[in-house]
């Protein structure tokens, strides 16, 4: 089948396109509880309250109730929601793309990790694109983790249950406050907001999982949400270390920047898995630490340039013909590639039964 090809190099085809940006504005959200049962709400946001301090960020590991992976979930979540939004308030929400932050995130970071292998799902329908990850891909590509591994990837998530509550401060008991600790870490619940943004003239809607809010969800508010990203990170203590965490403050703020998540705290841990300190970095700001470190590792301007060229692209490369609707294309990068590829399959669309007939009944 024939393949089209997004060109990496030379990258000064992208450094100065100065994309407009639409600021991401949350229309609708959705929850998964403890169990994975969806909700139409936002019932499984927590609340970011500062952690004491020291922690041990391993305990509970034997308990963890960790969520199954190897499901393939597509956008299920994702477009229930929207039928619902367009069955609530009688608007069809109209874009370019609909797809989760992750894969964008892997776009965007893409020019500054270029091991950074994906492969992605695309289909066409009803003039909109919609993009999923290729499970099965993802899935081969995981190394296997021994306990250490599975031990340091459970930081993260122990992190999130230190730093949160399931209701505010002023309705939380101090016993639960003080309790967190011994709280069994659950990643099965997820609260997921969605937003509309734009790179260019590419109108997108992106959903994401939200770790936490900083003060309270107001749905009626014309301001934008106060919510927090929580990430973990080894302490740096020594130049290689510097390097790595700047590397990682990249994909930080590509997740944060497309949910229009204002504030990241960055849970400091050492090599034991003890959680030291607590510092925030706003998300508009952290492009500028990379630029002043003066190591080029990596350009918030070009990252947002970048992902706009290769969206206009992707519009043009997945044809929108009658004939093409509900194939599924392949949108492919591989460590060593000199660019991202696209190639039609002969799969069939992923696309819930239920959000197409709603979509073909007019919106009726």
């Amino acid at each position: 089948m024939a393949t089209s090809q997004f060109p990496l190099h030379p990258q000064s085809r992208y450094a100065n396109l100065n994309s407009a940006i639409r600021q991401p504005t949350e229309f609708t959200c959705f929850s998964y509880d403890n169990t994975r049962r969806y909700h139409s709400d936002d019932s499984s946001l927590r609340y970011y309250y500062t952690p004491h301090l020291p922690a041990d960020l391993n305990r509970g590991f034997d308990e963890f109730e960790k969520h199954d992976d190897t499901i393939d979930e597509h956008l299920d979540g994702l477009l229930r929601a929207l039928e619902e939004y367009e069955r609530t308030t009688g608007e069809i929400v109209k874009a370019d793309v609909v797809t989760w932050r992750g894969m964008l995130t892997k776009i965007m970071s893409l020019p500054f990790d270029l091991r950074n292998s994906f492969e992605m799902n695309a289909t066409r329908f009803q003039d909109t694109i919609f993009i999923e990850e290729h499970h099965p891909f993802k899935m081969s590509s995981q190394r296997p983790l021994d306990r250490r591994g599975k031990l340091m990837s459970f930081w993260g998530y122990k992190f999130e249950t230190l730093a949160t509550l399931s209701q505010t401060w002023d309705d939380t008991p101090r016993s639960v406050i003080e309790g967190r600790g011994n709280e069994v870490v659950n990643n099965e619940a997820q609260f997921c907001s969605i937003v509309k943004t734009g790179f260019a003239d590419v109108k997108v809607v992106i959903a994401g999982e939200v770790d936490a809010i900083w003060d309270e969800r107001r749905p009626d508010s014309p301001t934008p949400h106060n919510y927090v990203e929580l990430k973990t990170s080894k302490r740096p203590t020594s130049e290689r270390d510097d390097i790595n965490f700047e590397r990682k403050l990249q994909r930080i703020w590509a997740q944060s920047f497309l949910l229009g998540v204002p504030r990241v705290m960055v849970g400091f841990r050492d090599n034991d898995g003890t959680l030291l300190s607590v510092e925030e970095f706003f998300t508009r700001d952290i492009p500028k630490i990379a630029k002043r470190s003066g190591r080029n590792l990596w350009d918030g301007k070009y990252s947002i340039d970048f992902t706009t060229a290769l969206l206009q692209w992707l519009k043009a490369a997945i044809p929108s013909v009658e004939e093409t609707e509900g194939v599924v294309w392949r949108i492919r990068y591989r460590e060593g590639m000199p660019g991202v590829e696209v190639e039609r399959t002969d799969e069939k669309s992923f696309l819930t039964q239920s959000f197409i007939d709603w979509r073909k009944s007019g919106g009726t």
